[in-house]
C-alpha cells in the first residue's frame, strides 16, 4: 500500500496544477537545497554539485543547508513542511529509505509526503577489509568469518546505516557471525578500520576509493550488479554471493503537491547536470553512476529501495541508535 501511495503522488503531481502561473515565473527568490548531513560528506558534495548548475541555469542562487541530525530525519521532516513551491528542495538518500522501516513512528510519511523530483547516482558499497586481516577474496573471507564465528568486527556508520544494513544483508546471504560495531558516523568507522581497531566495513566508495588506492585497506568487492570503472579490477559482491545488491541512491525530493511544471523544470535542468562532461567526471571519480530518468522514473526507484531494505531490518531487527 506504501508504494502505491507513493506512485499516486507521481501521477498526481503530473496533472495539470492551479499555481500554472506561479511556476511559469519560477524560481522567484533563492531555493533551499537541505541535506539531512554534516558539510563535506558524500551527500553534502552531490547537493552542492547540484546546487551550482541550477543556480547557475535557473537564475536564483539555491543554497545548500545543512541539517545534520536524527539520521536525515529533521531534514525531511523541514522539507515535509515547507511550502509546496518549489523553493525547498530535499537531498534524498539511503537514509531516507532506511528510516522509513527502521523508526516505528515518524511525523511523516516520506512516501507520502516528499515528491519525488529527479535522482543523481547510484553508488556502489565497497567491502573493505584491513590489510591485517588474511584474505584477498569475498570466499576466504567468508571461509575465515566461519571458522572463527563471533570474532570478527564489521563497522558501520551506525545502527540502521546503509553501511549496516548492507552488512546485515551479506550476513543474512552468507550464514556468517560477525560482531557489529555501530559508530557515530562514517569517519570515525573508517579511521578505526584503516587504523585496525575493527576489521572490515561496507562503505561508499566515495568515501573508501581513496584508502583503497593508498592501500590502507583492501577492496573485496563492490556492491553493485556491475563492476566499477573506478575500481575495475575489484570483482562485484554478486560474482561470489549470488543475488547480492546495495547501493546508495541519492536523488532529489520537494513537499507534496508541488506543481507538476516545477518538477518538470528541475527534471529536466539535474538530467542536463547529469549530462555534462565535468559533472559526470566527478560523479565518475566519486563512483558514482548517473540515474538519468523522469520523477516516475526515480520514485519507482526509491519505493524499491524501501521496499528492499525493510525487509532486512526487520529481519536482522535492527534498531536505530
Amino acid at each position: 500500500m506504501r508504494r502505491r501511495d507513493f506512485l499516486t503522488v507521481l501521477v498526481g503531481s503530473a496533472v495539470a496544477s492551479p499555481h500554472a502561473s506561479r511556476a511559469q515565473d519560477y524560481p522567484s527568490r533563492p531555493v533551499r537545497f537541505i541535506v539531512g548531513f554534516a558539510a563535506g560528506g558524500p551527500n553534502d558534495i552531490l547537493a552542492r554539485l547540484m546546487s551550482e548548475w541550477l543556480s547557475v541555469r535557473l537564475g536564483q542562487p539555491f543554497a545548500v543547508e545543512n541539517r545534520p541530525g536524527a539520521a536525515g530525519n529533521l531534514a525531511a521532516e523541514a522539507v515535509v513542511r515547507a511550502p509546496a513551491d518549489g523553493h525547498t528542495l530535499l537531498l534524498l538518500g539511503p537514509s531516507n529509505a532506511i528510516n522509513a522501516s527502521l523508526h516505528d513512528r515518524l511525523d511523516f510519511d516520506i512516501l507520502r509526503d516528499i515528491a519525488p523530483v529527479a535522482g543523481i547516482t547510484r553508488e556502489p558499497l565497497v567491502m573493505v577489509v584491513n590489510p591485517s586481516v588474511p584474505v584477498k577474496t569475498v570466499a576466504e573471507f567468508i571461509a575465515l568469518a566461519k571458522a572463527h564465528p563471533g570474532t570478527i568486527t564489521l563497522a558501520s556508520a551506525g545502527n540502521g546505516s546503509s553501511p549496516h544494513v548492507a552488512g546485515e544483508l551479506f550476513k543474512m546471504m552468507t550464514g556468517v557471525d560477525l560482531v557489529h560495531v555501530p559508530y557515530a558516523g562514517g569517519g570515525p568507522a573508517l579511521k578505526d578500520l584503516i587504523g585496525a581497531r575493527v576489521q572490515m566495513m561496507f562503505e561508499p566508495m566515495s568515501a573508501s576509493i581513496e584508502p583503497i588506492r593508498s592501500g590502507k585497506l583492501r577492496a573485496l568487492a563492490v556492491t553493485t550488479a556491475m563492476r566499477s570503472p573506478a575500481l575495475p579490477d575489484v570483482p562485484t559482491m554478486g560474482d561470489s554471493v549470488p543475488g547480492y545488491e546495495a547501493s546508495a541512491v541519492t536523488g532529489i525530493g520537494v513537499p507534496k503537491d508541488t506543481p507538476a511544471e516545477i518538477v518538470a523544470t528541475l527534471n529536466a535542468e539535474i538530467n542536463a547536470a547529469l549530462a555534462d562532461p565535468k559533472i559526470k567526471a566527478r560523479l565518475a571519480d566519486m563512483g558514482g553512476m548517473e540515474l538519468v530518468g523522469s520523477p516516475a522514473d526515480f520514485g519507482r526507484i526509491f519505493a524499491g529501495e524501501i521496499e528492499k531494505w525493510a525487509q532486512v531490518v526487520k529481519s536482522s531487527g535492527a534498531k536505530p541508535n
